[in-house]
């Protein structure tokens, strides 16, 4: 068990996380009125890559990079650009408040992925916690409503790419450090959306929006580091919940730039998303590990 301080220390990391990550959102967003989204994610990558490679020399594990070339780091990368793709062209077309709530459904969903492979044993009150966060998802979208569209769907989509990567996080060996992970990832992102922005029609770069870019590039590599430094040597169960302050930061955020605040509907979806993943995540601390067939560790 951790202290009280090391406790601390990681809640403060975890809400510095996502508010550095809820910034990167919202520059991004607003970088997306002007560029395509492969435009968008390839000129962030470019930033992405060079600060990336920095951590990797910091860290002294630049003998390691050739682990990178490993078949399940390359998957990953692969997913986490279908991720990141899906979820840019998403955030273009949906308020900052909504996409960012059916993201936070990944973990539920890899609850169901979990049943689903036989990676775990759920009980029924997990179950019933799947339930409602599904319900809440729904909710959010409005699927016979005029307010559902594609964006809608992409943005499902993100979240069950997102948890597909997050399980395929879990099977990746200690021995390849998380900075070369990032690194390969990175690249394989802006490998991607170079790839996809061949279908597009690029805009002018020397514009005020890829100075928004080049900040979203730096806003992540620090929520990075700062998740790192939430899970380390404290309590997961403590410090995870906390991650889901990204919504109200996202409402803030939305409301402040763009003046969107969520309808008492999507407000509903929303409440029940995040209640059906702090339960969740509550009954993944109490569950016995016995019952578990892979250790119950943070995405790395």
């Amino acid at each position: 068990m951790a202290s009280p301080e090391q406790n601390r220390r990681g809640i403060i990391a975890m809400l510095a996380a996502m508010a550095l990550f809820v910034c990167n959102d919202a520059l991004m967003k607003l970088a997306r009125e002007v560029y395509p989204a492969g435009q968008a994610i390839t000129l962030r990558t470019g930033f992405a890559l060079i600060i990336a490679l920095c951590l990797v020399l910091a860290f002294r594990e630049g003998a390691k990079l050739r682990l990178a070339l490993r078949p399940i780091v390359l998957l990953r990368g692969l997913i986490d650009a279908a991720v990141t793709l899906t979820f840019i062209w998403a955030l273009a077309e949906m308020p900052l408040a909504d996409v960012t709530a059916i993201l936070l459904a990944s973990p539920i969903i890899i609850v169901v992925l979990a049943v689903v492979l036989r990676i775990e044993r759920v009980g029924w009150r997990r179950t019933a916690a799947v339930f409602v966060g599904f319900c809440g998802v729904l909710v959010v979208l409005r699927p016979a409503t005029d307010s559902f569209n594609a964006a809608a769907l992409v943005a499902l989509a993100s979240a069950c790419l997102a948890a597909g990567r997050d399980l395929l996080t879990r099977k990746i060996g200690n021995e390849i450090p998380s900075t070369v992970i990032a690194l390969m990832t990175t690249a394989i992102v802006g490998v991607v959306a170079c790839g996809y922005g061949l279908l597009e029609v690029w805009q002018p770069v020397w514009r005020r929006e890829t100075s928004y870019v080049a900040a979203a590039a730096a806003l992540m590599a620090a929520g990075s580091i700062c998740i790192i430094s939430a899970y380390r040597n404290t309590d997961v169960g403590v410090v995870s919940g906390y991650r889901y302050s990204v919504v109200i930061l996202a409402v803030i955020m939305g409301y402040l730039v763009w003046g969107q605040v969520p309808d008492p509907i999507a407000g509903l979806g929303i409440a029940m998303i995040v209640a059906s993943g702090l339960y969740t995540m509550h009954r993944q601390q109490v569950v016995p590990q016995s019952q578990l067939k892979l250790p119950s560790t943070p995405p790395t």
